[in-house]
Formats: C-alpha cells, structure tokens, sequence
C-alpha cells in the first residue's frame, strides 16, 4: 500500500521501545492511516482497541481480527470496563497495544492534537506498564485531507513513562502529561 500510494513513513526513537514486557502506545489521532504508519514501523507484533461500529468493514474486520484487537462499545460502560480488564491482563503478560485517547479524528486536521480522554489511562494503571507516548506527524494527509501527490508521514516513539512516575497521579494528570509530550515533540519537529 505504502509503495502504490508513494506513502513514506519515517520512525524515530525506536529505542526508546521497551525490550521487554508489554507497554502501551498512546498516540495523538489524525485519521485512518494513524495505525497503519504505527504498525508499520514497530518491529514487534501489537494489537489496539477500536470502535466496535467501524470495525466490521471490509478490509478492516479481517485486520481486527488479525491483531487480535479490542472492540470497543462507546455506548455500553459495563463493555467498556471489561475491555479494560482484557487490555490489562494482556499486557501485563506481554502484549502490546496501542490506544488513542483522543477517540476520534477531524478531517485535515493540519497536525493539532485534540482533547485526550483520561478514562483511556485506566488500562497503564491497572497493568503497571510502561507509557509509550507518539507523536504522529503529517499522517493525516494519507487518507484525511485533499493532499496529491507523495507523503511522507512521521512517527516519533517518546521516552516511555515508567509505571513508577505516574502511578500516583490521576488518570487526567497522566492524560495531560502525555499530550504535552506529543504536543512538545510535534512543535519541535515542526519549528526546524
């Protein structure tokens, strides 16, 4: 897909991944190819947690279940809290996923992080895990805005938060402390 559709995606800080144990990735969201450009650049399997609604279209549902991925009620709280559950056995075993804490993307959004929801942190604090924030760059321009032409997309693996730094706050403090990171991380890129 990458090739066909000139797409170029660059990773950095890659050794920033953990070598050991499950983590969890929190990126900003700018559109569909978010996930794509993540997988594509880790060197290790992951899964991710998804809107149960889009998960079921072509393509898509057979990567869902590929991944072993979670499929997530947005409307249904008691689904919510055993994805939860789920999510942390999982990687307090090893695995590793991905979750956006934005919950969702605006079209063209021109690389600006929207507001993270803090109720996405619960799973770090329930599996002690190490926080992998990403800072996703120009990824909105795959699928997410009248861009023509090729694109090269950036994805910017942060310095992981050790359970031991964040276990103490509230999940709106560990929120707010990985936006900034991303937010940080983007405006400096973008500045050079």
């Amino acid at each position: 897909m990458n090739k066909t559709g000139k797409i170029t995606t660059q990773a950095f800080g890659l050794e920033n991944l953990p070598e050991q144990g499950g983590y969890i990735m929190y990126p900003n969201h700018q559109g569909k190819y978010d996930l794509l450009g993540i997988i594509y650049t880790h060197q290790k399997v992951c899964s991710f947690v998804m809107d149960k609604a889009k998960s079921h279209t072509m393509l898509v549902r057979e990567f869902v279940d590929l991944v072993q991925a979670k499929r997530l009620e947005k409307d249904n709280p008691r689904q919510g809290i055993t994805i939860i559950n789920e999510v942390a056995r999982d990687v307090a075993k090893g695995k590793r996923y991905v979750l956006f804490p934005e919950g969702g993307y605006k079209f063209n959004n021109k690389n600006k992080v929207m507001d993270f929801k803090a109720g996405s942190f619960k799973i770090a604090l329930k599996s002690h895990v190490p926080i992998v924030p990403i800072a996703l760059i120009d990824s909105y321009k795959v699928f997410n805005s009248f861009h023509i032409g090729p694109i090269t997309t950036q994805v910017h693996y942060l310095k992981p938060i050790e359970y031991d730094e964040y276990k103490t706050m509230k999940t709106q403090e560990i929120a707010a402390l990985v936006k900034k990171r991303i937010e940080d991380k983007i405006a400096e890129v973008l500045d050079r």
